[in-house]
């Protein structure tokens, strides 16, 4: 599918008066929705001596997002869409990174992009600003029309530059595995920046014809990257009457957690609570569908355009990543490493490097005899003990986060005789605790991968502390540096006799 096929679903006539984005203040159908697309790209494209080429976005969720990322693949101009929660320095850097021309969002930005030399070009009150300058084009693989930057372990933001109809290669995969599910209502709970909720939440509903209930991150009970309230995230759901969403692990966690110990029951009408952007586990899985949630795990990489395999309702195997959707195609290269083609991005912004047809994902993972991808933890995470043995930090930790008292845990031990973990517990919990759960879980592990030392962290794995990037993923480096001294405090050398 392209992009002109895909818009024109906007404007087919059985879908005309359908509810197609229901916001915090406005409801529009489908022919809205067309209508409104229409007028944002000629908003954008109303300055013909300097046409736009490259889009940069600071927004909120809501239909504004949705109607201007829109508009721009109608336009054929890439849009970058920046998370609420990438720092100022983060937005000029990957606006000036991408050669943006343009930057829409509100009248707040005008103190930090005058500087970057834009002019304030408001527009009406009810829309987001537009700012213009000229920029330098910057190079882009050829059919570029979303660069999506993620964090990596050094929280510097990295470019993926993605086309059309890869994107929608992958939405259309989506939809037509999810079709069986018949969801007509979908709560974007994710930030849409995020490319899962950009691909999975709106391009596969617009595909479906469904709704996309969006309200502004806060009235989700999301703020920043990492901060949840899961009594907000409760009555969001209940109130959009969604059939799916998308959430993190952890807030799978925080929101089983909290139906567990309210006594609160998930909403009747939820047919997937779809789980992504990290390793899950078996344990919150099952203690999520006890509370009556519909969890299902899924993997992806904005290098393959997103989702690429997930579990769903009548084809599952809890404690795997689900089997490939029919986009995607998986295989394991010898050394372990999982590898995917079908629906590759195009390549880094900055690099002229064409991205592989079968891409190396990273990731350590197997395929079982029925399909299923079991993800086992990061290829360059993975440890050597000091007796030899190769252990992915990440599969213990899944088992660690797993325990209702703890919160984060990140595992630490290369080259060391045994393990450690820097813990940070949920609130109120005591060290005793945390012993007895730290004993539950290497009751579940083999001898050379349990843990033996272990500390409280001495500060929570956030942006702020350092200690996480902007997508939530802990900074290792960071966190070994703050505590291995204590974790692994040096012995003084013995004499050799």
């Amino acid at each position: 599918m392209n992009a002109q096929e895909f818009l024109s679903l906007l404007r087919e006539p059985g879908r005309a008066g359908r509810l197609a984005v229901e916001g915090a203040s406005q409801s529009l159908s489908y022919a809205d929705l067309a209508r409104q697309v229409d007028a944002c790209a000629e908003r954008i494209a109303a300055r013909p001596a300097r046409p736009a080429r490259v889009l940069a976005s600071v927004m909120d969720n809501g239909a504004d997002w949705i109607i201007l990322d829109l508009a721009c693949l109608q336009l054929g101009i890439v849009h970058v869409p920046l998370p609420l929660f990438f720092t100022p320095a983060q937005w000029l850097a990957t606006i000036d990174a991408a050669g943006a021309d343009v930057v829409a969002g509100p009248d707040s930005l005008a103190a930090i992009l005058l500087e970057r030399g834009f002019e304030a070009n408001s527009g009406r009150p009810d829309s987001p600003s537009l700012f213009h300058r000229s920029a330098t084009p910057v190079t882009l693989p050829d059919r570029t029309v979303k660069i999506t930057f993620t964090s990596g372990s050094t929280g510097a933001p990295k470019g993926v530059c993605l086309g059309a109809e890869e994107m929608l290669n992958v939405a259309s995969g989506l939809a037509a595995a999810t079709r069986p599910l018949n969801v007509r209502r979908h709560l974007t709970a994710l930030p849409l920046p995020v490319l899962l909720e950009n691909i999975a939440g709106v391009y596969a509903a617009l595909i479906e014809g469904a709704a996309m209930i969006t309200q502004p991150l806060a009235r989700i009970g999301l703020q920043g990257s990492s901060r949840f309230d899961p009594a907000m995230f409760h009555a969001a759901l209940g109130a959009s009457d969604a059939q799916s969403a998308i959430v993190l692990p952890q807030m799978l966690r925080a929101y089983t957690g909290w139906l567990r110990t309210t006594g609160a029951r998930a909403p009747s009408g939820l047919r997937l609570l779809a789980v992504g952007g990290a390793a899950v586990g078996r344990e919150l899985l099952a203690a999520a569908r006890g509370e009556g949630l519909p969890a299902y795990e899924g993997y992806g990489l904005s290098e393959a355009c997103s989702v690429q395999t997930l579990n769903l309702p009548g084809d599952d195997s809890p404690g795997s990543a689900g089997r490939p959707l029919p986009h995607a195609q998986v295989r394991i290269a010898p050394d372990g490493e999982i590898e995917v083609a079908g629906s590759p991005a195009l390549g880094y912004l900055g690099q002229d490097t064409a991205l592989p047809r079968w891409l190396p994902t990273g990731d350590l993972g197997r395929l079982d005899d029925a399909g299923f991808l079991h993800v086992q933890g990061r290829k360059k995470n993975l440890l050597i003990t000091g007796f030899g043995r190769n252990v992915s930090p990440e599969w213990i930790e899944v088992l660690l986060t797993s325990q209702a008292c703890i919160a984060q845990a990140v595992v630490l031990g290369e080259g060391q005789a045994e393990l450690g973990a820097v813990i940070w517990p949920q609130p109120g919990i005591g060290e005793a605790q945390l012993h007895a759960a730290i004993e539950r879980t290497n009751g579940l592990l083999p001898d050379y991968a349990r843990i033996g030392p272990w500390m409280l962290a001495r500060d929570e794995f956030t942006v702020a502390s350092g200690l996480s990037t902007a997508n939530g993923r802990p900074r290792r480096d960071a966190i070994s540096a703050l505590h291995a001294d204590q974790l692994f405090p040096r012995k003084a050398a013995q004499p050799i006799l």
